[in-house]
Order: C-alpha cells, then structure tokens, then sequence
C-alpha cells in the first residue's frame, strides 16, 4: 500500500485556513474566557466556532539521581475524581514560561532545582481552547516544605520514573497533561541523559 507525502504545515494551513470575521466574548472568568467567533471556512462557508482564551502553561517532570520522580496527587473537580499529576499550573502575566515551571515546581511539590530545560510543548485542547503547555525537565533537585495555593490540596507521590511510563501503559495515569509531558521527558532523556536512568 503506498502513502502520500503529507503536505508541509504551509501548503495544508492554505489550503485549511480559517478566517475570523467578528468575535464575541462571552463568559470572562477569572483563568478562561470564552469567545464564540464567526469564521469564514475555506470553501467560503461560514460557521460559529466557540473556544476558550488559556494564558497557556508549563509542566515539569523533577528527576532525582536515584531515578524517581516527583509526581502529585490532587482531585480535580469537573471530572470529579483525583488524578496522579506532573507539576503544572498556568503562565501568569508577565510571567516567562520557565520561571513558571520553577514557580509551580517549587509552590507544588517543595522541589528547588538546579537545571532546568525546556524538552517540548504541546496543544491539550485543540477543539476548544488555544492553550499549549511548555514541557521541562528538572534535576539537581533539593526539597523543601511546599507552598500551594489557600484552595490548592495536593499529595507528594515519588515513584521510579520507568514506572510512572508504565502506569501510562496500564491507565493509572491518566491525565492527558502528565502523559505528554512524561514521554516527552523520556525521549529527551534517552537522548541527552544528564545522568544514567533505567526507564526500562
């Protein structure tokens, strides 16, 4: 069975373009806010498209020379169940992103590292919402007492990093956020290593 080349992301956003024609907010909250838009499609048909305004985020895997990592427990309320989370919280103004990992690093697990790097990004709602998360990986780590937020109730949750990958595999993480970020930490590391890890 032969395959065509996919088109470059040039050639395809030509072709797939969306033209915003008017907007209207229609719910500001405090973190979301919700437009709905009239586009023009590209067979010159217009449509309504409702999305949510994100100031985006970041997420960090923390990776102790031992191998673990620092994962968190927290209930989330629209699904109304708790999750096993990387740490992660959103850009605030005038914020840069990785000042934002080393932020929700510290304020959520009580983690302070001494390397930081950015190792990819991705959209975890595209249908809806422009929000992306940048993805770091942590070391060098050192731990302190954490500092959440007066409505924010998390629970520490360190376990080998090969096994925080297999708890994707057997759906005890779930979060969309900590799976991204957890493989794309993985690959970075199988290339780059700062230091030996089993992620077998």
């Amino acid at each position: 069975m032969k395959y065509k080349d996919l088109r470059t992301t040039e050639q395809a956003d030509a072709k797939l373009r969306e033209k915003k024609l008017t907007s209207k907010k229609v719910f500001n909250g405090k973190l979301l806010h919700v437009y709905s838009d009239e586009a023009e499609l590209p067979d010159n048909s217009t449509s309504t498209r409702e999305w949510i305004k994100h100031p985006g985020a970041s997420a960090v895997v923390p990776v102790f020379e031992d191998g673990t990592v620092m994962l968190l427990q927290q209930f989330r309320y629209p699904p109304k169940k708790t999750f096993i989370e990387v740490p992660a919280g959103k850009i605030d103004p005038g914020e840069s992103k990785k000042n934002t990992a080393k932020r929700e690093l510290f304020e959520e697990s009580g983690i302070k590292c001494e390397q930081l790097k950015e190792v990819g990004s991705f959209y975890p709602a595209i249908g809806y919402a422009d929000e992306i998360i940048y993805v770091y990986v942590a070391w060098g780590l050192t731990e302190e007492t954490q500092s959440v937020d007066d409505d924010e109730f998390l629970l520490k949750y360190r376990i080998p990093f090969s096994k925080a990958l297999e708890m994707i595999k057997t759906g005890d993480i779930t979060d969309g956020k900590t799976i991204c970020s957890l493989i794309q930490a993985s690959m970075w590391w199988r290339e780059n290593a700062p230091f030996e890890l089993d992620l077998e």
